[in-house]
């Protein structure tokens, strides 16, 4: 490699000022009416290794870009101000926790900043769309995501013509996959017919019809005596309803009568005697995203709007934390609620945890005694950042270890702002799950596991399913990159997605969205209360990133390796290990000592920050293998992570964890129970004991 000629400081100066523009928000081209020096970049900030961010002059976030750019702007910085940094590591985190270390991923290469820096290639402008096209080879684990660059003429023209392409060819794709999904109807359409025909009832095969039925008519007679009750509610006197509101063990609805079909979880909370206050987070990387609050209103007061706003983009600021006290002056120690927060899956919103009524997670959850919140990942039903508009392309640059590293702890650290303590316990469902064990990696941030005390992981989806072998979604894995941006965009996945749920009615939208999404991923409504399954696609989809997708589907990520934190290789390797007898491999283990034990270490996935981890698997998921992440941590292949709990759930389907007419017998006690053994002696000593709580010896791993 040919040695790099010392820059001088005028140089470095013109060459700083190039990166700075090709990396800020607007070009020195643009219409200065619309554009100013606050909107340049000035340096990058770098939040993993791999995930640099860059701070703009007025301190607005710009997200993620190559990290051989990000390394060349504070390069070139440092130099123009005269400071020799080219021993500097990218970031002040230990050799440990760097990607970068050779044996942190087996298989990948990562180079090292000046390696990045005497590149010529970086040395050249990069205005065409073209080169931001992401490699057909690409890291083993996580692709890089693409350099857009601030918008000029030609880059405009093209993501035009992207968005007119994706819109045709992913509309395609969209109807082929509606047109398999009535296909596979006909045949339960007339077997339902028959069954009508022959004066037999077909939903009499249901597991829960019987339940269903009464849990129906119960539904109806509350909204008939709402009805009637509501002219005798507007004449009594407004001191009776003070000491009405006052009963706070009561719960009393303060909406009711039929289901309007709302995409609105306070709406559903006020049906039951809760409410949601929204409050808006700013990730590291400059998105807004919403968190909800559910809450007793009979104990609780919302914020203030100013006071519910996003703050910094900064995290786990301990004094800003101390000096927030909204909510210590409503509890008092004794009487306080231990903050759990709930995230959800791929292509829903954190909705689908108050879908049914009082079984609901999240409002079961809010009247046994805890604190819940409910966080949603970027961009969700309304797509908003800082500085970028919707038709910016950088605004959907941005996949799973996105939503892991920055999403997952700006959700956490606004939690214990808001409530004033150390940890709290997180509870995740499918891709929730995904985001969170790859933030906990010993490669991401694993310090974020000091924030948890329990992670309850609903549906774990961390190993594939036989479902990822569809033709439709091998299909997304057999096209090329390229041809992914000219299918699906560079911006949101199929949009019309979206407004397609703006415009139809509930009912037929609920109806359309269950029958698409049982062809596209194999599961049924036989365990959920069907009156309320219109209801559950009321929050589904939300907006997420072409380049998201493409790392769950696409040729060189997910879809490929069948794991989000193991090569194909070493998931080979492991089931070989798995194929051997028990006896044989006790003995290797014994023989191989203290060498073993180091062995195992060194291919851990994570360290001795992971917190408490706890499982509730779906036995009959084909989407997700959650009994092989089980495996892995029972055999001892991650020896600092302590499995407090395991379930096998052998009858259910991906999402019976969360609508299943009996979750909350099945999965949402036990993870009351987990939440608060594993609190630690100083947050019970000042919280309430969660309301069926019963006291049990010791933490035993239970798995069926």
């Amino acid at each position: 490699m040919a040695q790099s000629v010392p820059r001088t400081p005028t140089q470095s100066a013109a060459q700083y000022s190039q990166q700075a523009e090709k990396l800020s928000l607007a070009t020195s081209n643009d219409d200065p009416s619309e554009t100013s020096s606050t909107s340049t970049a000035v340096e990058a900030k770098f939040i993993t290794p791999l995930d640099p961010v860059i701070v703009l002059a007025d301190g607005n976030r710009l997200p993620a870009v190559p990290p051989a750019e990000a390394a060349k702007l504070n390069k070139l910085k440092n130099d123009m101000e005269g400071y020799n940094h080219s021993r500097r590591r990218l970031s002040s985190q230990s050799t440990e926790s760097r990607i970068g270390a050779e044996d942190a991923v087996p298989g990948c290469t990562v180079k090292s900043e000046s390696e990045w820096l005497d590149e010529s290639s970086l040395n050249e402008p990069s205005a065409r769309l073209a080169a931001a096209v992401p490699p057909s080879r690409t890291h083993p684990l996580f692709p890089p995501l693409p350099l857009y660059g601030p918008p000029s003429m030609l880059r405009n023209l093209q993501c035009k013509a992207l968005r007119f392409s994706s819109c045709i060819l992913s509309l395609a794709f969209l109807g082929v996959i509606v047109l398999g999904s009535a296909f596979t109807s006909i045949p339960l359409m007339f077997q339902h017919i028959g069954l009508r025909l022959t004066f037999r009832n077909p939903d009499a095969r249901r597991p829960f019809h019987q339940e269903e039925v009464r849990r129906k008519s119960a539904r109806r007679q509350a909204e008939r005596e709402w009805t009637r009750q509501r002219k005798r509610r507007r004449s009594q006197s407004e001191e009776g309803s003070k000491e009405l509101g006052q009963l706070q063990d009561d719960f009393q609805p303060t909406e009711g009568g039929p289901d309007r079909l709302m995409c609105d979880v306070g709406y559903y909370a006020r049906r039951v005697g809760l409410d949601v206050e929204e409050f808006k987070v700013q990730t590291e990387d400059g998105f807004i995203i919403t968190l909800w609050h559910v809450f007793n209103p009979t104990e609780y007061v919302p914020c203030s709007a100013d006071a519910r706003g996003h703050k910094s983009p900064n995290v786990f600021v301990d004094e800003e934390r101390k000096a927030h006290s909204y909510q210590r002056k409503q509890y008092t120690d004794g009487s306080r609620r231990y903050p759990v927060l709930l995230v959800h899956g791929l292509l829903q919103s954190a909705g689908a945890y108050c879908t049914n009524d009082d079984d609901s997670l999240a409002f079961y959850l809010c009247k046994a005694g805890y604190d819940v919140w409910l966080g949603n990942n970027r961009c969700g039903f309304e797509p908003k950042h800082t500085t970028l508009d919707y038709y910016d392309p950088r605004m959907w640059a941005w996949n799973i270890r996105q939503m892991g590293v920055m999403d997952l702890p700006a959700l956490i650290s606004r939690v214990l702002l808001e409530t004033d303590f150390e940890k709290l316990g997180l509870i995740c469902h499918s891709q929730g799950t995904t985001q969170t064990f790859v933030a906990l990696a010993k490669e991401q941030r694993p310090d974020l596991g000091n924030k948890i005390s329990v992670f309850c992981a609903l549906a774990p989806a961390v190993y594939a399913g036989p479902l990822i072998g569809k033709m439709y979604f091998k299909f997304m894995r057999v096209i090329s990159p390229a041809m992914f941006r000219i299918f699906f965009g560079i911006h949101a996945f199929i949009p019309f997605m979206m407004t397609m749920h703006r415009l139809l009615p509930g009912t037929l939208y609920g109806a359309m969205g269950y029958r698409v999404f049982s062809f596209l991923f194999n599961w049924t409504d036989a365990r959920w209360e069907r009156d309320l399954r219109d209801r559950m696609f009321q929050f589904a989809p939300v907006y997420v990133s072409a380049e998201s997708m493409r790392w769950w589907l696409g040729r060189e990520c997910f879809a490929r390796h069948k794991c989000i934190l193991a090569t194909r290789e070493e998931g080979n390797a492991e089931d070989a290990e798995d194929e051997e007898a028990e006896q044989q491999r006790e003995e290797m283990e014994e023989a191989a000592g203290r060498g073993g034990q180091e062995e195992k270490e060194r291919m851990a996935w994570y360290n001795d920050q992971a917190p408490p981890f706890a499982l509730w698997i779906a036995g009959s998921d084909d989407l997700v293998d959650g009994r092989r992440l089980l495996r892995r941590f029972q055999r001892g292949r991650e020896p600092y992570v302590r499995l407090v709990h395991a379930k096998v759930i052998e009858e259910y389907e991906h999402l019976d964890v969360l609508w299943a007419m009996d979750s909350i017998e099945k999965v949402g006690r036990e993870v009351r129970d987990v939440i608060w053994k594993t609190a630690s002696e100083e947050a019970r000593k000042i919280c309430r004991i969660p309301r069926g709580f019963e006291e049990e010896e010791g933490m035993e791993l239970v798995s069926s």
